[in-house]
């Protein structure tokens, strides 16, 4: 058990998880960089602290300086927040080391889950439907990749074992491709991630992303708590995400979601966590596990009513979790809109002066920020500055609540992705659901030409 938490984190996951922490009767520490020395969230922490110079290597990546600052201030617990290190196993087994309780899953889970090809093998025995290809690393031997990939049949899709993000995959259509597709990836794996090995998959044309979400007590008890679509993505990154995923057969998922609980059990995972999945053509292929809180949990929250965040939490000081899968019902419909501090149309960041900050309330609206007027949006992070979650009675409904939401959010001083979030609203595609993870790329090409 623990009565302190220090929160190695920033932004608005930093003011989800302070808001948890007071629920559950728990000082926090904040810890921060120097540019983010006027974080309006260090105000309403118990505790704050600096952690070193601006870089992230040095102060939110910097494992040795959280670890001393969670000791100075007598924090029993470490929550790492989604991002940073939040799944480096080495930090989970320093804080541990430390004497300290790290709010997620042991450091042997993280890697066996953080590695793509053990994943996949780990995956395969617990049931858990993967998409077609080895669960093996690729050989040096080219020519015996060249024949695994003709067995798989093109397109396939060469992956980094420790890749993440975006990065690390390239996809193949046809033999003459092949080669220098393995050499590239395999050298980009060892340069982004220090792991040179690479796998190779069926690459699937026109998926789906359906995620599960899980959490997991010490006690051998594991939950699921039902599905997201995740599907707006640009550049791999999701834009908006919708709970539960339409269109998808509900006894479809609840086997999938049995199956992913069945895993965790195997794999004596404790914790929140994410099985990422594409769906085809009917059929579930698991890709990948976030052994961490995602960004797009509230949407889950508000048709689950599960405070995810709280029970991450709960997890780590060795509850034994009360509810049980059949008290686990999903209502209604959310949506989850990722604001982002950067221009509508060419992407670039905005950072800046907040000078105005207008937040949309009403029935069924949530607004997860760090922001207030006055606040200079640093140019050193991520750009994600806040996130505009709604829930209703049906689709529909949170539709029409998402579209009035966006259109009562005002941020002043600095560009923003609201405009394109407006646009997404009434885009057909989006608005019948269902569409593939491609959709937004091809639109947001369309919408470049005209």
């Amino acid at each position: 058990m623990f009565d302190k938490l220090l929160i190695a984190n920033r932004g608005e996951i930093a003011v989800r998880i302070q808001r948890a922490c007071r629920e559950l009767g728990i000082k926090t520490v904040a810890v921060y960089s120097e540019a983010d020395a006027d974080a309006p969230y260090l105000e309403t922490a118990d505790e704050a602290i600096c952690i070193g110079p601006t870089a992230s290597r040095r102060s939110y990546l910097n494992a040795d300086a959280i670890i001393m600052a969670a000791l100075a201030t007598g924090a029993g617990a470490i929550h790492p927040g989604y991002g940073f290190l939040s799944e480096n196993a080495a930090f989970s087994e320093a804080i541990a080391a430390a004497g300290l309780t790290f709010v997620g899953p042991s450091a042997t889970a993280i890697r066996t889950m953080g590695d793509k090809v053990a994943a996949k093998r780990a995956m395969i025995a617990a049931g858990v439907p993967c998409v077609p290809g080895p669960d093996s690393a690729l050989p040096q031997d080219f020519d015996t990749v060249s024949r695994i990939a003709a067995e798989i049949g093109y397109p396939v899709i060469i992956k980094a074992a420790g890749g993440g993000g975006g990065r690390g995959m390239r996809v193949v259509h046809s033999d003459r491709e092949l080669k220098d597709a393995v050499d590239l990836t395999r050298e980009e794996a060892l340069r982004f991630f220090n792991n040179a090995e690479i796998y190779i998959e069926k690459f699937l044309e026109n998926p789906r992303h359906i995620e599960i979400q899980v959490l997991c007590d010490s006690h051998g008890n594991a939950l699921w708590l039902g599905d997201r679509d995740c599907s707006m993505q640009r550049r791999h990154q999701k834009v908006i995400e919708e709970a539960p995923a339409p269109g998808i057969d509900r006894a479809v998922i609840a086997a999938i979601g049995e199956r992913c609980a069945n895993a965790c059990r195997q794999i004596g995972y404790v914790g929140a966590g994410t099985f990422e999945f594409l769906y085809e053509d009917g059929e579930f292929y698991f890709i990948e596990m976030n052994t961490r809180v995602q960004v797009e949990h509230p949407v889950t929250e508000l048709v689950t009513g599960v405070d995810i965040v709280a029970m991450q939490i709960r997890a780590a000081q060795g509850e034994r979790f009360k509810l049980a899968q059949s008290d686990i019902a999903t209502s209604g419909h959310s949506i989850e809109c990722r604001i982002n501090a950067e221009d509508p149309f060419t992407f670039l960041p905005s950072p800046g002066l907040v000078t105005k900050l207008d937040l949309p309330s009403g029935d069924g609206v949530r607004v997860d920020t760090h922001l207030r007027a006055g606040y200079t949006v640093p140019s050193s992070y991520d750009s994600l500055i806040a996130k505009l979650i709604v829930h209703g009675a049906t689709r529909e409904e949170a539709l029409t609540r998402m579209r009035q939401a966006l259109g009562n959010l005002h941020i002043g001083g600095i560009s923003t992705n609201i405009p394109l979030q407006i646009e997404l609203l009434a885009e057909p595609g989006f608005a019948n659901g269902g569409v593939n993870i491609h959709h937004l790329e091809h639109w947001l090409k369309e919408r470049r030409v005209a």
